[in-house]
């Protein structure tokens, strides 16, 4: 028995083959050739790492036998599924219609996620294979209202979701502000990297001073936000609209930025803000988790909350170890596993003070 191993220098991982046995003389199409073919019909990403090895192998005139003990063992192999975030404001009418759509579709895809569909638009969460995901997007735009609907990606070792749920509902997000069309027009928006830009310099480009806005609920606050923010502690995305108007005095001279996970909820609420006399307030375009993918955690404290079994994701948008408690909801961060009230699956520090 021999034991390999070889360096992607390309991609600075170590790729293992545990348990090999090296049979000399024989073609170079034997059996390292169908566990070839068999791992590029997996994955691509595992094809891609241990090409590099077979061809090393039968360059020498040596094949490989692997055994079955091999597969397991081999972290390549494990698929990686692709979150994609995609949010859109538009009209829909025909939502019973695309319901049963888009739920026979992901079923059909083995998708798993949440996907809100909306008389104001569409909403969703879903995770899969990649070859799984780009068939759905690629139907998703096929649909000529949400042809230049864009997404955010991410990727996990499982999928973010247990089920697949497709439902209707009145709003997006329920701000419960029926005269917001965000389809008619949005707020204007900031990009992330010109927001770093104001961030690094104290004020956006005319010289205005810039003020970040929180529109997301306190729990979600708790786990991260932009440095110096204005927190008001809502505990839903209703009670913005007041919250905002009382302050309103407050904020004058100054340029606003609203954001939220994805992008949602600081459009809504820039638009709210501008109807009710805010003169310079933007909205976070693609709210953090693409500030995260574009700019990175600069100007940012802690983590990002998001509402599926991950939790939380730190700004290299990885899983940290953050989870949320299956008795009260509350989030509980690494520290606070560590109290004797916390038992997974039963109480946490939280529960014990409420």
């Amino acid at each position: 028995m021999s034991r390999l191993c070889r360096t992607n220098r390309d991609s600075g991982a170590l790729w293992r083959i545990r348990h090999a046995t090296i049979i000399a003389a024989q073609p170079a199409d034997s059996a390292i050739d169908q566990k070839i073919g068999a791992v590029s019909r997996t994955t691509s990403a595992a094809t891609a790492a241990i090409m590099p090895i077979a061809a090393k192998m039968t360059s020498s005139g040596l094949s490989c036998s692997i055994i079955a003990g091999f597969l397991p063992s081999f972290p390549a192999l494990t698929i990686m599924h692709v979150n994609i975030a995609a949010y859109k404001f538009v009209s829909l009418d025909n939502l019973d219609e695309m319901r049963s759509q888009y739920q026979a579709l992901c079923n059909e895809l083995g998708l798993k996620g949440t996907v809100l569909l909306t008389p104001e638009g569409i909403n969703m969460f879903v995770s899969g294979p990649r070859e799984a995901i780009d068939r759905y997007l690629a139907w998703v735009r096929s649909d000529a209202r949400l042809a230049d609907l864009e997404w955010k990606e991410s990727l996990s070792n499982e999928q973010s979701h247990r089920r697949m749920l497709v439902r209707i509902k009145k709003e997006i997000i329920t701000m419960r502000m029926p005269l917001i069309k965000p389809e008619l027009g949005r707020a204007p928006s900031v990009a992330p990297k010109t927001l770093k830009r104001w961030l690094d310099q104290g004020h956006d480009d005319d010289g205005v001073p810039v003020v970040m806005m929180e529109t997301r609920n306190a729990f979600e606050v708790d786990v991260g936000t932009f440095e110096n923010t204005l927190d008001y502690r809502i505990d839903k995305f209703s009670e913005f609209p007041d919250v905002v108007e009382k302050h309103k005095d407050e904020l004058k001279g100054k340029t606003v930025v609203t954001f939220c996970t994805g992008g949602i909820r600081c459009e809504k609420a820039a638009i709210h803000m501008q109807n009710i006399g805010y003169d310079r307030v933007y909205q976070l375009d693609g709210g953090i988790l693409k500030y995260f993918e574009e700019v990175g955690g600069d100007h940012y404290a802690g983590d990002c909350f998001v509402f599926d079994y991950r939790t939380a994701l730190n700004p290299k948008l990885e899983p940290t170890e953050t989870v949320q408690c299956f008795a009260c909801r509350a989030v509980v961060t690494p520290r606070q596993q560590l109290a004797p009230e916390y038992v997974v699956g039963k109480s946490c520090p939280h529960c014990a003070e409420g």
